[in-house]
């Protein structure tokens, strides 16, 4: 079932996703399948699965040069969204990124998707690579996400790459990022949103955020795409603070500012035990307000940790 579908179906009820990252390279399935399983009492109706894009390694020869290798440490996106949606009967959401693929390829993923059955996409650009300041397609690839929506647009109306005798038209649903603070590389929030309703109509279906920890910045992000005439469903991302550390930590990862009063409370904690109760308690104090504001979903991005979403879920919901 496609992520609008499940709105309309809900009726209004706001209702818990979350958000997975496949394991590394090495681990079993069951890795992931234990921090779903204490998830699942909370009837997710579909589950996202990032991808994680190579990266580059370098091997000392025996002359001393170094030899360039690329890697993918955590691989498996299509494999466990098709096992999620085998083994938990609920739809799972992978993400596909413009950085590493060309348009060849990203046809050929869309293709085995649709085949899976799997109804729903997220469609990012992604982060430049490990080793570079600035993203840089691949070689006949996309730069921009409202490219790699158009792509994915122009196959559900049965335009593929080439010219073929028969052209079987894809259905996905297609999701895209939102900034409620603005992207790294935007230049202001009114600039970040230009770009936004640019994917929107080339076709997105609805918007899942960045991660925030003041909610009157996602109410401002809503008021102004309503404005701008951005009409389709804004699903807010979530993620309770865990450890000291995450206060210098996210904002620099994910550009997102840090409220006053979160930041005395965890300057207080003795220890992380106390920082993550800490993030429940914010977390959960978000959720509820949230829901109020009647967002179809609270998405929460688990980062392989389900302790603490079971905790903010089962007083949320």
């Amino acid at each position: 079932m496609k992520v609008t579908e499940h709105i309309k179906k809900a009726k209004g009820k706001t209702q818990f996703t979350f958000e997975i990252l496949p394991p590394v390279k090495g681990h079993h399935i069951n890795s992931i399948f234990d921090n779903i399983d204490p998830l699942m009492d909370f009837n997710p109706p579909f589950i996202d699965v990032t991808y994680h894009r190579e990266e580059y390694i370098y091997n000392e020869l025996e002359n001393g040069l170094l030899q360039k290798k690329v890697v993918r440490k955590r691989p498996g996106t299509v494999g466990i969204c098709a096992a999620i949606q085998n083994k938990y009967g609920v739809d799972a959401i992978p993400h596909i990124l413009c950085g590493g693929f060309n348009k060849e390829i990203t046809e050929n993923l869309l293709i085995d998707l649709d085949f899976l059955g799997i109804k729903n996409v997220v469609a990012l650009r992604g982060d430049a690579m490990k080793s570079e300041t600035y993203f840089k397609a691949n070689k006949d690839g996309h730069s921009y996400a409202s490219d790699l929506v158009n792509q994915i647009s122009n196959l559900n109306n049965g335009k593929y790459l080439e010219q073929l005798e028969v052209s079987t038209k894809t259905d996905f649903c297609i999701g895209v990022a939102g900034y409620p603070e603005k992207h790294m590389e935007a230049p202001s929030l009114e600039s970040d949103i230009h770009f936004l309703k640019k994917k929107i109509k080339l076709g997105a279906d609805y918007i899942i955020t960045q991660m925030f920890f003041d909610n009157s910045k996602f109410f401002e992000f809503v008021d102004i795409c309503r404005t701008e005439g951005i009409d389709v469903p804004i699903i807010p991302g979530l993620k309770p603070i865990s450890t000291r550390k995450q206060l210098n930590l996210l904002p620099h990862r994910f550009h997102c500012d840090l409220p006053e009063d979160l930041i005395k409370e965890v300057i207080k904690c003795k220890d992380n035990d106390q920082v993550k109760e800490v993030g429940i308690k914010w977390c959960v104090d978000q959720s509820k307000e949230l829901m109020k504001f009647g967002v179809p979903f609270l998405h929460y991005y688990s980062m392989g940790r389900a302790d603490s979403i079971k905790k903010i879920a089962s007083r949320v919901f």
